[in-house]
C-alpha cells in the first residue's frame, strides 16, 4: 500500500529488504552467542546463580518484595500529587491572564529543565537543613519531592499541548452555549484531550515508576533496584541473575500499568461518541443540562 509517505517496494527493495534483515539477525545472534559465552566464562549462568530466586522465599521476604513496596509507595505517592498539580500547571499556562501565565510557566520552565537526579540532591539537603524529618524518611520525602516537581512540570507540558491540539470549533461552541472560559475548560475541553494525552501520561508514569530507583543509587533509598547489592553479598554474587529479576519485576509492573491505561483509553473514545456536557446553573436561573454531541461540536 502506498502513501504519502511511503511507496510500496519493488521487486529489487523487496530482496534488499530481506536480505538487510537476514544480516540482522545474523550479527543479533552473533552478539548474543558472544554475551552468552562471556557470561558463561564467569559462571554467571550456573544454576547455582538463579536457584535462589525459585527456591529460596527469603529473598524475595526479606529483599524483593520490601524493595518493590518502597518503589511502588514512592511512585504511589508521586503520581497522585503530580497528575492533579500538572493539570493544574497546564491551565495555568493556558491562563488569558498574563500574571498567571508567566509565572506558571517559568516554575514549569525551571523544574523541566532540572535533572531528577539533582533535584533529589537539593530536596534531600533541603530536608536535612531544614526540617525535622527524620532519617528513617527523608530519602522517600526527598525522592517523592523531586520526582513531584520534576513530572508535574512535563505533565504539565502535556496537559497544555493535549488541549491546543482539539479543533478550535469546540471552544467556540462552548461560549456558543454561553459557557465561560472555566467551564469550557472544564466541562468540553479537558475531558476531550484526555484521550489525546493518555497515551504520553502514560509513559510519564512509567518514567516516574522507574526513577525511583535513582533515590537507591544516590540517597540510600531502599527501593528495589538498590536490593541487588543485599541479594549479591548474601547469596555468590549472582549479580546478572538479580539484575535479571528485577528487570522483570519492573516489565511486569509497566505492562500492568500500560494495559490498564490502554483499557482506559478504549472506554474514554467509546463513550466520547455520546458525551453529554452539563451546565452548572448560574444565579437566579434553573438548572440547565445541554447534551452536546462530540461531532456537532467538532463542526464549530
Amino acid at each position: 500500500m502506498s502513501s504519502v509517505l511511503y511507496d510500496t517496494p519493488g521487486p529489487r527493495a523487496k530482496r534488499r529488504n530481506v536480505l538487510y534483515t537476514i544480516g540482522f539477525l545474523a550479527v543479533l545472534a552473533l552478539v548474543a552467542w558472544w554475551v552468552l559465552g562471556a557470561l558463561a566464562d564467569k559462571h554467571q549462568l550456573d544454576a547455582d546463580k538463579w536457584k535462589p530466586f525459585v527456591t529460596d522465599s527469603q529473598v524475595w521476604t526479606t529483599y524483593l518484595l520490601p524493595g518493590l513496596t518502597e518503589t511502588l509507595k514512592a511512585a504511589g505517592l508521586s503520581i497522585l500529587i503530580a497528575l492533579p498539580l500538572g493539570a493544574l500547571l497546564g491551565i495555568g499556562r493556558l491562563s488569558d491572564h498574563r500574571w498567571v501565565r508567566v509565572p506558571v510557566g517559568t516554575v514549569v520552565e525551571f523544574f523541566r529543565a532540572i535533572p531528577v537526579l539533582l533535584l533529589m540532591m537539593f530536596a534531600s539537603a533541603i530536608y536535612r537543613e531544614f526540617t525535622t524529618v527524620s532519617s528513617d524518611f527523608r530519602p522517600l520525602y526527598a525522592v517523592v519531592t523531586a520526582l513531584v516537581l520534576y513530572n508535574a512540570s512535563v505533565i504539565a507540558e502535556v496537559v497544555r499541548a493535549g488541549v491546543l491540539s482539539l479543533p478550535r470549533g469546540q471552544g467556540d461552541a462552548a461560549e456558543a452555549l454561553g459557557m465561560r472560559k472555566g467551564q469550557t475548560m472544564m466541562y468540553v475541553l479537558l475531558p476531550q484531550a484526555v484521550t489525546v494525552m493518555l497515551p504520553a501520561l502514560v509513559s510519564q508514569l512509567v518514567v516516574i515508576v522507574k526513577d525511583t530507583a535513582l533515590g537507591g543509587a544516590l540517597l540510600g533509598f531502599t527501593e528495589l533496584l538498590s536490593q541487588n547489592r543485599q541479594i549479591t553479598a548474601n547469596y555468590g554474587a549472582n549479580t546478572i541473575a538479580t539484575f535479571t529479576v528485577i528487570a522483570l519485576i519492573y516489565i511486569v509492573i509497566n505492562a500492568i500499568l500500560t494495559s490498564l491505561a490502554g483499557r482506559l483509553e478504549k472506554r474514554l473514545r467509546r463513550g466520547k461518541k455520546s458525551a453529554a456536557v452539563t451546565i452548572p446553573a448560574q444565579a437566579g436561573t434553573t438548572d440547565a443540562k445541554v447534551d452536546v454531541k462530540s461531532d456537532a461540536v467538532s463542526g464549530g
